[in-house]
């Protein structure tokens, strides 16, 4: 991790941190566009998800390049004066039903969450250094990498883990940083998450932390497409002749995951044209099924049923739609293996969402596995359960959140998840700094 002139919201020229901040460009739905943008015209979702005028689509990252150098023309934005690493931490209370204890023992219960912001310096992927564990789509990478190539920055970090269970010179840095110094910036956002901000400029404590990271392993939580288009950035500028430059680096927030275990979050199926109780009968040929008698209009209880019996069983699934709700469970050993494509390591093939792809959705249904068949739905089953209900013959597919460790030892043996498997959390939030190549 190499330091940089931050580039950030000038104090007094916006309405506020909270108001020109934004989500990740990847789960900013289009109404949420539109509220961030009335919060404030200098939102930084203006320069991540600019939009074209009419009958000019392909200049909307031109749009953007222009709309980041007016801002600093007007001294919206403005760089640091020297060349930084930045603390982040992310803090929220425990939400409703529960306590968080993030990290280790004394820290505050609920949601926080520490790490460093820098300039992350790109090497081949044959070092093993930085793990993707999920397939990237060429057009998402395409786009990510126009609008770095047009407006010459890094807009947003990607989000990296690394095991601190012998924690270093970065970690302590870290934590004395943001318990013992006052923030250069600090925001509250609707979400009910304090996001704080500080520099660390001391070069033998830059230093420090750049001897203690060099030797980890990374593990890419939550950008991979925005990774990619780092990687194709470099690579393009490379071939044109052009062997060193700020494209060797990507922003980047790096997270020791032993202080400050990452939140995963389940990610559930919507499948429109498929009606429940269809669904339901088919999935008896390889799983045992089960009604629930409270069906989704008891969902906490239908909840509960499914995390038991993942739990103990290991893969489970709910299927809901039309009030009623079904556990499905034990998946026939033969008929799982059986999908499976080949090439994969045991483990893989044993994940929950494997046998979800590969067996139920693919071989029990006979439905391709894709974004124009099946919908997703991040987090949140009653929206998945809503969402089926109002599809035409709707059926939802309630799922359990992977482990983090059966993703780390996937990425680790250079296999990737199947698609739309995780959800790393919290997200850093796009804005706070921003990453120049003239400044970077």
């Amino acid at each position: 991790m190499a330091p940089f002139r931050g580039v950030r919201y000038a104090a007094g020229r916006v309405s506020g941190l909270a108001e020109v901040t934004s989500p990740p460009y990847d789960v900013i739905a289009h109404d949420i566009e539109d509220q961030l943008i009335a919060a404030d015209p200098h939102n930084v979702v203006r320069l991540i998800l600019p939009r074209s005028a009419a009958g000019h689509p392909a200049e909307i990252y031109q749009d953007a390049a222009r709309t980041l150098r007016d801002w600093q023309d007007d001294r919206i934005l403005v760089p640091d004066a020297v060349p930084g690493l930045y603390v982040y931490e992310q803090a929220a209370p425990a939400p409703a039903g529960g306590a968080r204890t993030a990290g280790r023992a004394g820290q505050p219960t609920g949601v926080l969450q520490r790490g460093l912001i820098g300039a992350l310096r790109l090497i081949p992927p044959e070092a093993g250094i930085v793990l993707p564990h999920e397939d990237v789509a060429p057009g998402p990478v395409s786009g990510r990498r126009q609008l770095m190539e047009a407006t010459q920055a890094n807009l947003e970090p990607i989000f990296l883990l690394y095991d601190g269970s012998r924690p270093g010179a970065a970690t302590r840095l870290v934590e004395e940083v943001a318990t013992t110094r006052k923030p250069l910036v600090e925001a509250l956002t609707k979400d009910a998450v304090r996001h704080r901000l500080w520099a660390v400029t001391d070069p033998a404590a830059i230093a420090a932390v750049a001897a203690d990271l060099a030797p980890r392993q990374a593990l890419i939580a939550d950008g991979h497409h925005r990774y990619a288009a780092y990687r194709q950035l470099q690579a393009r500028r490379q071939n044109a002749g052009e062997q060193h430059g700020p494209w060797d680096y990507g922003l980047a927030l790096l997270v020791d995951s032993a202080a400050y275990p990452p939140q995963i979050g389940a990610i559930h199926r919507v499948i429109p044209r498929l009606r429940p109780a269809t669904a339901v009968e088919l999935a008896k040929s390889a799983f045992c099924v089960r009604p629930l008698p409270g069906g989704t209009r008891d969902l906490p209880a239908a909840l509960d049923a499914l995390a038991q019996a993942a739990r103990y069983g290991g893969v489970a699934f709910l299927v809901a739609g039309g009030s009623q709700a079904h556990l499905l469970s034990e998946p026939d050993p033969v008929q799982a293996e059986a999908a499976m494509p080949p090439g994969h390591s045991p483990r893989w093939r044993g994940l929950a969402a494997s046998v979800l792809q590969e067996l139920l959705i693919t071989r029990v249904w006979g439905i391709q596995d894709d974004e124009r068949s099946v919908r997703i739905v991040h987090h949140d089953a009653a929206a998945a359960i809503r969402a089926a209900d109002q599809a035409p013959g709707g059926t939802a597919v309630i799922c359990t959140a992977l482990a983090a460790a059966d993703v780390y030892a996937i990425a680790a043996n250079g296999e990737r998840v199947p698609r739309k498997s995780t959800s790393f959390g919290p997200k850093p939030r796009t804005g706070l700094v921003i990453r120049t190549f003239a400044q970077g």
